[in-house]
Formats: C-alpha cells, sequence, structure tokens
C-alpha cells in the first residue's frame, strides 16, 4: 500500500480531502492511502516517515519551497495542489487523485 500526505495549513479541510480520495481509490481497488497533517508537522513527516508523496494543500504555498527541499533532501516528492484539485466535490477528488498518481513513486 502506496501512501500520501497532505500538508495543510490546519489539518481540517485536507483531512476531508485525504478521507475523500482514499474512499475513490478503495472504490477502484487502488492500493493508495492519503493521510493529513498541519503545516507545524509537515518538515517532520517529510524527514521522518514513510510516506512516498507529500501534498502541499493551496493554503500553505507561501511554505512550498521550504518543503520542497525537506523532500528534495531526503528523495521524495513534494507538489502542490491547484485549488481545482482541493474541492471536496468528485471532480476535486478525482484531480487530486489523478495528482497523486501521476507523481506517487
Amino acid at each position: 500500500m502506496k501512501k500520501a500526505l497532505i500538508i495543510c495549513a490546519a489539518g481540517m479541510s485536507s483531512s476531508l480531502m485525504a478521507k475523500k480520495v482514499t474512499e475513490f481509490f478503495a472504490s477502484k481497488n487502488v492500493p493508495i492511502e492519503l493521510d493529513a497533517v498541519s503545516a507545524t508537522e509537515g518538515s517532520n513527516k517529510i524527514k521522518n516517515s514513510d510516506f512516498s508523496l507529500f501534498l502541499i494543500s493551496p493554503q500553505t504555498m507561501m511554505m512550498f519551497d521550504k518543503l520542497k527541499a525537506f523532500g528534495d533532501e531526503v528523495g521524495k516528492p513534494v507538489v502542490s495542489i491547484p485549488f481545482q484539485a482541493y474541492i471536496p466535490i468528485q471532480s476535486g477528488i478525482e484531480q487530486l487523485a489523478k495528482l497523486v498518481e501521476d507523481n506517487i513513486n
């Protein structure tokens, strides 16, 4: 099972998106799970976790360069989530799922 982590300002909206996309993957028998944490935990998770991909929420973009540098140090991808892929409706869920599938190792 591959795992991706959404890094968000407070972790609230990202938790909902993580749950919805994980459910979407499960319905398609795709072995990928998403989880979410707040930005304050982000750099530590990138350095010290078993996630294969890190996704930066739109509201946390000001931290993208710093978090991307941590990802580069440990050889893990860090990508930004576009606004249209961060809406908890079917089209947003599908776009976020595609972003994950296109970038996960």
